[in-house]
């Protein structure tokens, strides 16, 4: 997450129109853009786990339901400290035949991140403690160049709380985008690409 300091303002609201899910990735290999709201359950059975039809041999669908095992964990948390507005996304949302994690991001307020609480309510919940943005609690990952969070190291999730602030991403035109906009275009061409929002099961 980027360190620059954000204005004290109001949690942002983030405008989400749902589409049906999709069977199959666009043109580009990605979830079409647009915003989709699923359950867990329902992302379970989604194009993102099961993967595309006709079937590809190599499409590692037992480890991306493994990983929305963990981002189950994860969202519980959340919940249970009164975050609802979870969107995810990164190359989980592309057809990547083996990922290494998901992405995403969550809507909260300032005072409570900037005061510390927030992390300290999901850390009283998670066994491992593994909630912190702390650039200094990166670890190296074997045979990468990127050191990673608690988080990641843990579940193989990163989820990042959105107030308002710059996310280090930057557009074609060098521009750094919000949250909300960085993780709806794709990493490696910039194109639209689609995010889905976990919906509470009814």
């Amino acid at each position: 997450m980027n360190a620059k300091t954000v204005r004290d303002a109001p949690i942002p609201v983030v405008m989400v129109f749902t589409k049906p899910m999709p069977s199959m990735f666009d043109s580009q290999g990605l979830l079409p853009a647009g915003d989709y709201e699923l359950t867990l359950d329902e992302l379970r059975s989604s194009l993102l786990v099961v993967g595309p039809r006709p079937a590809d041999p190599c499409w590692d669908a037992s480890w991306r339901a493994r990983l929305v095992d963990h981002l189950e964990t994860l969202t519980h948390q959340l919940w249970a400290v009164g975050i609802n507005e979870i969107f995810v996304d990164g190359s989980f949302a592309e057809d990547k035949l083996h990922l290494n994690d998901i992405d995403g991001y969550f809507v909260c307020d300032l005072r409570r991140l900037a005061s510390g609480e927030l992390e300290r309510d999901l850390n009283q919940i998670d066994p491992h403690k593994v909630w912190t943005w702390d650039p200094d609690a990166r670890r190296p990952v074997v045979g990468s160049a990127k050191a990673q969070l608690p988080m990641w190291h843990q579940y193989r999730v990163e989820l990042y709380p959105h107030v308002g602030q710059l996310s280090g991403i930057t557009d074609s035109f060098g521009h750094e985008l919000e949250f909300p906009a960085a993780f709806r275009r794709s990493r490696r061409s910039g194109a639209p690409r689609g995010i889905v929002k976990i919906g509470r099961p009814s």
